[in-house]
């Protein structure tokens, strides 16, 4: 069995807003797992990689983007538990923080243009057709055992809460947290925050996994679509970070946390509420926006 010490405390943030309405909100800080293998991509790899290892397999095979967190969580478990790596990353050649890390974990990157790399099984067959040691990992992690991950963060959880909020990139956090509630038989509502435009598909396979259990889907929290934000975003992450001492960033956290910001002041849930965010990490995402903050 591949395992990894986590820490992954709950924190209660304290705010203006919530004691004016009477409502409890607390972060789940996925994001202090590990330096690399960050929050949610720990819980998406860990089946993965005891699936790889009883297979046999000694190459993790995977796909991204320039500033992929996934890439590098897959980089750095890689070293760390015995395998070889390879990143298909989408779009033209170009250097960065992220990749830089990737490399130094020993990732070998091949960089594919857009149409191509719509076809992550045609890449992996062409490349890899003759490799029986090599292993394929869907872009994120996404898949049922990467569910089945996400799914034990509720057995972690030291009360019940009324609502959890997490952000949606590919819907397999949101699909575990669903099943954990389920399994538990919790009445827990779940709110789904996308994170990119036009994101309506990904309440179909959100449902694929919920097994009738409800949750609310938020879209209109994307700021123009994945990776995209505005001076307001901005804004709402420099003052969120400045009283909290909690990082988020724009591409996940930062819209997830202005959205659950955003339904408290229009009264969207009772008083007495307690509120519970997910904090998936992904931090490292923050270097390729940098430049976009003012001060």
């Amino acid at each position: 069995m591949i395992e990894l010490d986590i820490y992954s405390p709950v924190e209660e943030i304290i705010n203006p807003l919530f004691i004016k309405k009477g409502i409890q909100v607390f972060v789940k800080r996925d994001d202090m797992i590990h330096p690399f293998i960050s929050g949610n991509k720990w819980r998406k790899l860990k089946y993965l990689l005891g699936d790889a290892a009883y297979l046999n397999k000694d190459h993790l095979v995977t796909f991204g983007g320039a500033y992929s967190n996934h890439l590098l969580a897959t980089a750095c478990a890689g070293a760390k538990f015995g395998f070889k790596t390879t990143g298909f990353v989408r779009g033209e050649e170009v250097k960065n923080e992220t990749l830089t890390l990737c490399r130094l974990f020993g990732m070998q990157l091949i960089f594919i243009d857009r149409e191509s790399y719509r076809n992550k099984n045609r890449l992996f067959e062409l490349h890899f057709q003759d490799n029986s040691k090599a292993y394929f990992i869907d872009e994120g992690g996404a898949g049922p055992l990467a569910v089945m991950g996400c799914s034990e963060l509720i057995n972690e959880l030291p009360e019940v809460y009324d609502d959890i909020f997490c952000a949606a990139g590919t819907g397999t956090t949101a699909s575990g947290i669903i099943k954990g509630l389920m399994d538990r038989s919790l009445p827990t509502k779940t709110h789904v925050i996308p994170v990119l435009k036009g994101a309506e598909f990904l309440r179909a396979e959100i449902e694929t996994f919920s097994g009738g259990n409800s949750f609310e889907f938020h879209s209109g929290y994307h700021f123009g679509g994945y990776a995209k934000t505005d001076e307001e975003l901005l804004n709402f992450i420099k003052d969120f970070c400045g009283t909290s001492g909690i990082l988020i960033e724009p591409v996940y956290t930062g819209k997830m946390f202005y959205s659950l910001f955003d339904l408290i002041t229009k009264d969207h849930f009772k008083p007495g509420s307690k509120i519970l965010a997910i904090h998936t990490g992904g931090l490292s995402g923050i270097s390729g926006m940098i430049n976009r903050f003012n001060f």
